[in-house]
């Protein structure tokens, strides 16, 4: 079984989506505290960002907020958040989500939350990354995505053992399970990364 010390989990800041994605939010934020796994997050106060970090620190979770600059001096960091890590640009706000975790785990967001996403899978892709990647599908919002990227594979722009980059779940229970029945990926990747 693989050993969970932290995550990084991708995740929106709109506060006008379905509630159902802010209960998982919040549910996701209760079990990792619960299991005593810290979570890399965006450092945002809303939305599903805030969503769940208010429930890791009600549970007394482990949070490391990334956010840029520019975006604490329009408010959007948490306050409530003691370790937070202001950086210059987007990309260093990625590099540093991802480093030294254990597993990604993605939420429902927009462009920000899928660029995240897609980067880490690029790199995984190559070989750069290695962890788990995990897609918690509340009311089946990536099923486009994960028909899209089918799409990619019927169509040979990636190979069939490339669904192996990510795992997809429905609910925030299925979560750590999936993290820790996840297959091993090789930095070795880069190999069969071209079709």
């Amino acid at each position: 079984m693989r050993k969970i010390d932290k995550a990084c989990v991708f995740c929106a800041s709109s506060t006008k989506v379905d509630g159902a994605y802010i209960e998982d939010a919040e549910k996701l934020g209760v079990i990792l505290s619960e299991n005593n796994i810290a979570m890399n997050y965006g450092g945002g106060a809303v939305g599903l960002m805030g969503a769940i970090a208010n429930s890791m620190l009600q549970t007394n979770g482990r949070i490391i907020g990334i956010i840029p600059k520019f975006m604490v001096e329009v408010e959007w960091e948490h306050k409530g958040v003691k370790d937070m890590v202001h950086v210059d640009t987007m990309a260093e706000r990625k590099q540093l989500l991802v480093k030294d975790v254990d597993a990604v785990i993605a939420l429902p967001g927009g462009t920000g939350t899928l660029e995240e996403l897609f980067e880490v899978l690029s790199n995984k892709k190559l070989g750069l990354f290695t962890k788990p990647v995990i897609l918690l599908n509340t009311k089946g919002f990536f099923n486009p995505l994960i028909e899209m990227l089918q799409k990619t594979i019927d169509e040979n722009f990636m190979r069939p053992e490339h669904k192996e980059l990510w795992t997809v779940v429905d609910t925030p229970e299925e979560v750590i399970p999936a993290i820790e029945s996840s297959s091993s990926w090789s930095v070795d990747a880069f190999k069969f990364a071209a079709v």
